[in-house]
């Protein structure tokens, strides 16, 4: 198939090192020497982005001694990763990253000094791993006879609100990141975009939420009418279960937008879920491909699924380190006030709910979230909803799911999954399926995911069959 034009995006792994980066290039660059137009988005290097986050929280808890050894160390792994790319001491690149970790380090300095780490000062400084990254990648495609240019997510023309940390696009983006990058490729350019961040109308920075350089990736492929979104991964594409747990799990040739979007809410590591949305809006097919093996088709993601028949169920993910929250108090919860007290109580909190269930005798509410986000939730149900409610957390759980649109109208596909189950004494702790029905979900003990998992696969013979 011939491309017009390409957003490609590479994610960590695929910038960890020089090593790494000069391959990415080598990747963009391929489809450049043969005609097609590329913009480049790029995550920071691996574990930059937990460095960041480690080094702002020991600023605001005074240490401002372990902050400024982790900046060092992310400093020389830049510079190693310039100098092995070409850089001279005294070239722009260089320049370029020592003045960023300058302001880094003021901006860290500035949180130690007021013990405060805000919302936005935390989204200053977390946005560096991809602004740093950034040249890194331009360098590489430079190196290799390329014209690039790169730019941060605001400079690319991603306008965002103020949510920071979770920023969401202005309906003005499109037009903006459209301004801003068809010149660079008409002049044969290839822009660089620092992924994962924008900015409001003030300036200040802002970022998408975690694994949000994917939704800049398809931001940008909606604002330019990309022929396609490559996102490059170190496996094949979308699997059917994650490989580490199940060693057969099979590469996925064709999943719907509305089932990825399923698996990355689920806990499968393919897709920031608001990413596809600006797919969906502009049925741009997104494809999950493999660094390592450039040929291989990966998974395509488009706007039609693809059934296979007697094979509803496409792929079993989880997600791990959750806990339940239960809510009761007899007769309560069926008054249509109380049990609004309770969703307005985390949606203050801004906690995502992952299952919801309630009980007929309506006496219980039970509510899945990730743990990390437990204690809050506990407290903000405690403060915001009646006295009469006893509210309690119940630790290591882990949600399953089943995802796939060939269960719409097919019977017997929760029976096979319960079934698969039980063969294993898997307790179900919640149960949840949409009207959609392009999932079903349970919450079981933490430690039988796995069990589950492989059994659950086995059942929908999905590791026996090429899927599709």
């Amino acid at each position: 198939m011939s491309y017009d034009l390409l957003v490609m995006k590479f994610g960590g792994t695929n910038m960890q090192d020089s090593r790494a980066i000069r391959h990415s290039a080598s990747l963009a660059a391929r489809s450049i020497r043969a005609g097609v137009k590329v913009v480049v988005v790029v995550s920071a290097m691996a574990g930059v982005t937990n460095q960041l986050l480690k080094l702002a929280d020991a600023a605001q808890s005074g240490d401002i001694a372990a902050a400024n050894d982790e900046i060092a160390l992310m400093r020389t792994r830049h510079f190693t990763a310039a100098q092995e790319l070409g850089a001279a001491p005294d070239s722009g690149t260089v320049r370029e990253i020592r003045e960023m970790h300058e302001t880094l380090r003021q901006a860290v300095y500035g949180v130690y000094l007021l013990r405060e780490l805000t919302p936005r000062s935390r989204d200053l400084i977390v946005a560096f791993g991809e602004r740093l990254s950034a040249p890194l990648m331009s360098l590489a495609l430079e190196q290799d006879g390329l014209r690039a240019h790169h730019l941060s997510g605001g400079e690319a023309g991603i306008l965002t609100d103020s949510h920071f940390g979770n920023a969401k696009p202005m309906p003005n983006t499109y037009e903006r990141v459209r301004d801003r990058l068809s010149g660079l490729l008409s002049a044969g350019v290839t822009p660089v975009v620092a992924g994962f961040m924008g900015e409001t109308e003030k300036g200040a920075i802002t970022t998408l939420g975690r694994g949000g350089t994917d939704f800049s990736a398809t931001i940008v492929g909606k604002a330019l009418g990309a022929d396609e979104v490559w996102a490059w991964k170190d496996v094949d594409g979308v699997m059917s279960a994650d490989p580490r747990v199940v060693k057969d799990a099979r590469n996925i040739e064709v999943l719907s937008y509305g089932e990825v979007m399923e698996l990355a809410y689920f806990g499968a590591k393919v897709l920031h879920p608001l990413a596809v949305t600006p797919l969906q809006e502009s049925g741009i097919p997104l494809r999950v491909k493999s660094a390592a093996d450039p040929d291989f088709p990966g998974t395509l993601v488009q706007a039609q699924a693809r059934d296979e028949a007697g094979h509803p169920v496409k792929a079993v993910t989880a997600i791990r380190n959750v806990s339940i929250i239960n809510v009761s108090g007899a007769g309560v919860l069926g008054i249509p006030e109380v049990i609004a007290s309770v969703f307005d109580a985390i949606a203050r909190e801004n906690v995502t709910l992952l299952m919801v269930s309630q009980s007929s005798s309506m006496s219980n509410v039970s509510l899945a979230v990730q743990t990390v986000d437990a204690e809050r939730t506990l407290a903000a149900l405690r403060a915001g909803v009646s006295l009469e409610l006893k509210v309690e957390e119940q630790p290591g759980v882990a949600v399953l799911a089943i995802v796939g649109s060939g269960m719409r109208g097919q019977r017997g596909v929760s029976a096979r999954m319960f079934t698969a189950l039980a063969e294993q004494d898997v307790n179900v702790l919640m149960i949840s399926q949409g009207s959609s029905e392009l999932n079903v979900s349970v919450a079981v003990e933490a430690d039988h995911v796995d069990a589950a998992t492989l059994s659950v696969h086995r059942a929908f013979d999905l590791g026996a069959t090429a899927t599709a």
